[in-house]
C-alpha cells in the first residue's frame, strides 16, 4: 500500500485575515521566523503586518526605558523592521486612546503614556499587554506567496493563547493544528543534524 503524503505540504484551510495566526513551517530558516508564530495584526490589500509571539528579547522593559513603572514587564522580537522602536498589543480596550482593534478584546498600541500612567497605577495584569521590539511586515501580497511556497499554516487563535505564549508556543500552536501539522514538533530544528 502507498502512502501519498507530502509533511511539507502546507493545506491551510484558513486565508490570512487580522487576528489569526501563521505557524512557520520546521525548517523556515531566520533568526527571526525559524519556529516563530507571528499574531497578524493588520492584513488588507496593502499588506500585512505581524508580532513574533515566541521570541524573547535579552532585556525587559524597565532595561529598555528607566522611567517605566516600577513593573518589569519581559519584550518580545516583534520581528525585523525597526527594531528600535517599541510596540505593543493589550486587553485594555478604549482604556489606551488611539488603540487599533485587531479582534475580539484585543488591540494593538495606543497611548503610551497613558498605558504607563495605567500600569503605575496597578491596573494592568502582565497577561493584559506584550511589548515588541520591532514588528514583521509584508508588502501587498508578499505573505499569500510565502503561504502558497510552503512557509506558514494560517491558524485561529484564541487571546489567552497570545497573551499568555511564550517560546514555547510555537509547539503549542502545531499541537493545536492538528492533523499533520502536529508531527512538526517531531522534525529537529536542523535536518543537517539528524
Amino acid at each position: 500500500m502507498k502512502v501519498d503524503y507530502d509533511f511539507f505540504k502546507i493545506d491551510s484551510k484558513l486565508a490570512p485575515q487580522k487576528g489569526r495566526i501563521i505557524i512557520s513551517e520546521p525548517f523556515l530558516q531566520g533568526n527571526y521566523f525559524s519556529r516563530s508564530t507571528v499574531l497578524l495584526a493588520d492584513y488588507s490589500a496593502n499588506g500585512a503586518v505581524g508580532f513574533i509571539l515566541n521570541k524573547p528579547f535579552k532585556a525587559g522593559i524597565k532595561d529598555l526605558f528607566a522611567n517605566f513603572p516600577d513593573y518589569n514587564y519581559d519584550v518580545l522580537v516583534g520581528g525585523p523592521v525597526n527594531t528600535d522602536n517599541l510596540y505593543y498589543i493589550h486587553t485594555l480596550g478604549n482604556h489606551i486612546q488611539g488603540s487599533i482593534k485587531v479582534k475580539d478584546d484585543l488591540y494593538w498600541g495606543g497611548d503610551f503614556e497613558q498605558l504607563k500612567s495605567i500600569i503605575d497605577l496597578g491596573g494592568v495584569s502582565p497577561n493584559q499587554v506584550k511589548f515588541f521590539l520591532g514588528y514583521s511586515g509584508w508588502s501587498p501580497g508578499q505573505l499569500d506567496t510565502e503561504i502558497a511556497e510552503n512557509s506558514w499554516l494560517v491558524a485561529e487563535s484564541d487571546i489567552q493563547m497570545i497573551m499568555n505564549s511564550n517560546k514555547d508556543l510555537w509547539l503549542e500552536s502545531v499541537k493545536q493544528a492538528g492533523g499533520p501539522y502536529k508531527t512538526w514538533k517531531n522534525f529537529p530544528k536542523d535536518p543537517k543534524l539528524n
